[in-house]
């Protein structure tokens, strides 16, 4: 299967980790600034809350030299505009906007960032999955689209945050975006050999569905991934390969192998759910 190579994000508002991740290989270091919603929609899950602050930001982006920094604001509000203009101040080289609904948020966020920074829009409601093909003309060519498998399976009423991909949601929003030619991508992947949802099966979905972006997930700060650990820079360098390598192989695969991944993976996910 042909394409560019998948490209990773590690989430973290420590330095020290956005260098090790940058040169380990990830092409974006994202510091999470959103806050507001967050622990209402998520806190009964085992999932990443965190709290980085504009102080990060700086750091961060003080840290690195070739991987892009993102900053995730908080959903559409008054305050939006002020966040925007902090967190460009502060080295923000692109911004991310979670938790929208309408076509109207998302041409607000577009007029308040001007062109300054590209944006990726966070799909992970389900009406702003429905209303993908309203907006999807108004980005421009460096922004993207990543959906957050996360709030958008509660949102769904859903057991468990592989569902929207097993049960096919992602099918018709991932075509809209290839043929727009937006970049897009979609939830986050383990390290090989991890998981309840082997981290295998899951690249292979990215490759079938033409996504180019993935989160990297906690497991990859060290054996039990808690918290915003820093991770050795050899590991991680050792564990991105480890992905090149599958994702590699799974190139090389036919049609008919993606189909039979896509068959166990949804098997696997709603069993899970189910239990």
């Amino acid at each position: 299967m042909k394409g560019d190579p998948l490209r990773f994000m590690l989430i973290t508002g420590e330095p020290e980790t956005g260098r090790a991740a940058e040169l380990a290989g990830v092409d974006r270091v994202f510091v999470d600034m959103e806050t507001r919603g967050k622990q209402e929609r998520q806190g009964h899950l085992n999932t990443h809350r965190a709290s980085h602050t504009l102080e990060d930001v700086e750091r961060v982006a003080a840290s690195v030299e070739r991987a892009e920094v993102m900053v995730r604001v908080n959903p559409p509000g008054p305050g939006t505009p002020n966040e925007v203009e902090a967190a460009i101040e502060a080295g923000a080289q692109r911004l991310m906007l979670p938790m929208f609904v309408s076509v109207g948020e998302v041409d607000a966020f577009l007029e308040q960032v001007d062109g300054r920074v590209p944006v990726t829009f966070l799909v992970e409601t389900p009406a702003a999955l429905a209303r993908l093909p309203l907006y999807l003309d108004r980005l421009g060519p460096r922004d993207h689209v990543h959906i957050g498998l996360n709030d958008l399976s509660l949102a769904a009423g859903l057991d468990f945050l592989f569902e929207p991909l097993a049960g096919g949601m992602l099918e018709e929003p991932a075509r809209l975006c290839r043929e727009a030619g937006v970049v897009f991508g979609f939830g986050g992947v383990g390290r090989i050999g991890n998981g309840d949802v082997p981290a295998e099966w899951i690249l292979g979905e990215h490759l079938r569905l033409g996504s180019s972006w993935v989160i990297l997930s906690r497991s990859f700060r060290g054996a039990d991934g808690e918290g915003d650990r820093r991770p050795e820079p050899e590991r991680l360098r050792e564990e991105l390969q480890r992905l090149r390598d599958c994702e590699a192989a799974l190139r090389r695969e036919g049609p008919d192998f993606f189909e039979q991944n896509r068959t166990r993976l949804r098997d696997r996910v709603f069993a899970l759910a189910a239990a």
